[in-house]
């Protein structure tokens, strides 16, 4: 990928600035961020503005509802967004960042015609039954059943952590189908309808204040075959789609925004005086370089994915360069955070300043999408040929 913007991307670049500056003066208050069932029709309402203006599903492949745009573009696409204050994904983040792409790159065409274009239209959210109460990040030691009865699953366990379920239409959910087979194998990826009887939802509340996790219970639940994504038993491998796509491309419209809040961390310590502090000052000049750099990371993924014929506008699948990505990425948040505390001072207490409750979401980064540790295990094994542990 050449790093040089082409004039075609430059005016793409224009033309979206000139719509971000129409269209966000007019946007309602943002709802409480405690209040999910008005933060979803916010986030749905804004992802409705997205394809009324063609601006839905950029980077994803033609036939499945996107615009099959560059990488270049998506890249711009979201710096401008970000730049511009414009709403975050929000609710739909599982259903636009890796439920959705995992349809479109494994699903059938009666799946993707069903499911993609209500989550770029923006009238359908999904959430992420991965987690279990005793699996923690070892997705393989999932204990979720389902066994076939005719032409559905019936599903019984348990899930947690379970991003976004209170408002979700959909569940990507993971089943073991073969309780014989190896811990890797007889595992199997749904759709679940989240209005199927017998699923129960109990929010958790986070130390941030929010609850936008929950714990899900599920009881005799029957779900259609037909709404499997792959092969029976084949659900290891679906997953890693899905978590290539998490680790590789979701988080990467949130460095623009680490970028900004390092900004507004330099005006306001000059602001209040601990800008004279030199440990402080080299502090967030090593952020800046390592936000950069992280940037550059992103490009450097995106231009490998698309030299090996894949490439984010075709619909490929991200390399394992993800894992590097999400592996500093989520230090460098945390760390982030903890300067901007000391910018406070006394005030990173009060939970009403900003930055506070970020300082505290931020403490999940090195669990969510998989912990630093399973992050390190990829790396070592899978790009530095290092062998594998027992």
């Amino acid at each position: 990928m050449d790093l040089a913007h082409t004039p075609e991307e430059e005016e793409f670049r224009v033309r979206l600035r000139e719509w971000l500056a129409k269209v966000l003066p007019a946007l309602p208050p943002k709802p409480s961020p405690d209040d999910w069932p008005a933060r979803r029709a916010y986030d749905l309402g804004w992802q409705r503005m997205l394809h009324d203006a063609g601006y839905a599903g950029l980077h994803w492949p033609v036939d499945a509802g996107g615009r099959g745009a560059t990488p270049t573009q998506h890249l711009i696409f979201l710096e401008e967004t970000e730049k511009a204050g414009a709403p975050y994904v929000g609710a739909n983040f599982v259903g636009l960042l890796h439920a959705g792409p995992t349809i479109a790159a494994e699903g059938t065409a009666a799946q993707r015609a069903r499911w993609l274009p209500p989550v770029l239209r923006g009238e359908e959210v999904w959430c992420q039954g991965f987690s279990e109460p005793d699996a923690g990040s070892d997705l393989a030691a999932l204990r979720t059943r389902a066994r076939r009865d005719g032409d559905h699953y019936v599903v019984n366990g348990s899930k947690i952590w379970t991003s976004h379920a209170e408002v979700a239409d959909w569940c990507e959910l993971l089943v073991r189908t073969d309780p014989d087979a190896p811990r890797h194998r007889g595992i199997t990826w749904l759709a679940m309808p989240m209005d199927a009887p017998g699923i129960t939802v109990r929010p958790l509340r986070t130390l941030a204040g929010s609850a936008e996790f929950a714990e899900v219970f599920l009881d005799d639940v029957r779900v259609p075959v037909a709404n499997r994504v792959g092969d029976e038993n084949d659900g290891w491998r679906v997953t890693m789609v899905t978590l290539s796509f998490e680790r590789g491309t979701a988080f990467v419209g949130e460095v623009v925004a680490c970028r900004r809040v390092l900004a507004e961390l330099a005006v306001a310590a000059r602001q209040n005086g601990h800008w004279d502090d030199p440990v402080l000052r080299r502090r967030l000049g090593r952020l800046n370089a390592e936000f950069r750099a992280l940037w550059r990371l992103t490009q450097w993924n995106v231009s490998e994915a698309e030299a090996s014929g894949g490439g984010t506008g075709g619909g490929g699948v991200p390399g394992v360069g993800g894992s590097v990505f999400k592996l500093r990425y989520s230090h460098a948040r945390q760390e982030l955070y903890d300067a901007a505390a000391d910018v406070l001072g006394p005030d990173s207490l009060d939970l009403d300043r900003p930055w506070v409750l970020d300082r505290l979401s931020a403490l999940s980064y090195t669990i969510a999408a998989g912990t630093s540790q399973i992050q390190r295990n990829i790396v070592a094994e899978r790009i530095l040929g290092l062998p594998k542990g027992r």
